[in-house]
């Protein structure tokens, strides 16, 4: 349950230095258009302290985690932060109004949906291992 509060703080820290970073990079280089970089602020809070806030009260009820629960959550860390890391490229590449090519246009936008989809997958099979650990098939 430590580790569960502990990645749910870690979480919250990183949403308050993306939001922070959101505001004071846009603000230095005079940007004042819509950019991704607002939208990690969010995923870390929402997709990283609630969620973790959200399975700590599950462990502390069900005693869920087990290895296979560990497994999944390496992948939903890994799809969240790979997610945000891309938000990140596209955010600063925005602010900068950066020339970019076709071919790294598409890279940045296909591992943001690679990071979507680690995420989306894991999510499920975290769900459906809950639904498992309360007894709910």
């Amino acid at each position: 349950m430590k580790r569960y509060i502990h990645t749910a703080i870690f979480y919250a820290l990183m949403a308050m230095a993306g939001g922070v970073f959101y505001r004071k990079f846009a603000k230095y280089n005079h940007y004042t258009g819509r950019t991704t970089l607002a939208f990690v602020h969010t995923h870390y809070f929402i997709l990283g302290m609630l969620f973790f806030l959200l399975l700590l009260v599950l462990e502390k009820s069900f005693s869920l985690t087990d290895q296979k629960t560990r497994r999944i959550l390496t992948a939903y860390h890994a799809g969240l932060n790979l997610t945000v890391v891309m938000l990140l490229v596209r955010g600063i590449l925005q602010v900068k109004e950066a020339a970019i090519s076709k071919a790294m246009d598409t890279a940045v936008s296909g591992l943001a949906g690679i990071g979507h989809i680690v995420l989306c997958v894991s999510l499920i099979l975290l769900l459906l291992r809950i639904r498992k650990c309360i007894g709910a098939e």
